[in-house]
């Protein structure tokens, strides 16, 4: 029996010596929690660490909507500005190069004569599918004023050299006219950038048949995502160039 009860009294000691830890550790846990500091095993070893706290709310609290706050900041002055810079970075650039087309046709023929068609057609169509990309970006980055302000750069230059091509319905017409026998030159321009902008349209197409006909669960539903999107993109837009470049069309115009 005394046996018996001494067993009982060191496990008594042992629960209560157990419980006595437990309420120090809690009570250290307290502790740090008020002092922001959380316990942690670090490398095996059981530390203190400091945590920050929630940062308080640097907006004030107010009754205005998300609409109310977008309202407020915009700037319609800014966009009316944009968009007369835009239309003259549509005709500007393109009516300077029909006068230089017209006027200054010995040097335009000069200048390009050591490119090969090939060459011109691929130029002209990178300028235009940046041009496209830019425009699709600056959407995307609604914030940003980056991809606007590239895509009026390369909009202009792309005008450019429309419009010393002179771009427009049967243009083999007007080149031939103009240039003589160096007008495979400006129709491969031509050429590259409507390969560019018919490449576009078949995006766009296929773009939105997937957005309707691909189910949300869908595996072929990556497909909608947005570098998805520009891959394909690209890759529509290579197939075009590709036609160009070893169809026979530059010779055939």
């Amino acid at each position: 029996m005394t046996d018996d009860s001494t067993d009982t009294d060191h496990e008594s000691s042992k629960k209560s010596s157990q419980k006595s830890g437990v309420a120090q550790e809690a009570e250290k846990l307290e502790k740090s929690e008020k002092r922001n500091e959380a316990v942690e095993i670090v490398e095996g070893k059981v530390e203190k660490v400091s945590v920050s706290k929630h940062p308080e709310a640097s907006i004030p609290q107010t009754d205005l909507s998300l609409a109310d706050i977008k309202r407020r900041q915009f700037r319609p002055m800014r966009w009316v500005v944009y968009v007369v810079i835009l239309l003259a970075a549509i005709i500007v650039p393109y009516w300077l190069g029909r006068v230089l087309a017209v006027q200054h046709t010995k040097q335009i023929i000069k200048l390009l004569s050591p490119f090969a068609p090939q060459g011109v057609a691929l130029v002209s169509w990178a300028v235009t599918v940046f041009v496209l990309a830019a425009f699709a970006l600056s959407f995307v980055e609604e914030h940003a004023w980056l991809w606007r302000d590239l895509f009026l750069l390369l909009l202009a230059f792309e005008q450019l050299i429309a419009g010393v091509s002179l771009l427009k319905f049967k243009f083999w017409f007007s080149t031939y006219v103009m240039y003589g026998s160096s007008s495979a030159l400006p129709d491969a321009a031509n050429l590259g950038i409507i390969a560019a902008l018919l490449a576009a349209g078949i995006y766009a197409i296929l773009f939105v048949g997937l957005l309707i006909g691909i189910k949300k669960d869908s595996p072929l539903n990556v497909l909608t995502r947005s570098w998805a999107s520009f891959l394909m993109y690209f890759v529509i837009e290579g197939i075009a160039l590709l036609v160009v470049l070893f169809s026979g069309i530059l010779a055939a115009v």
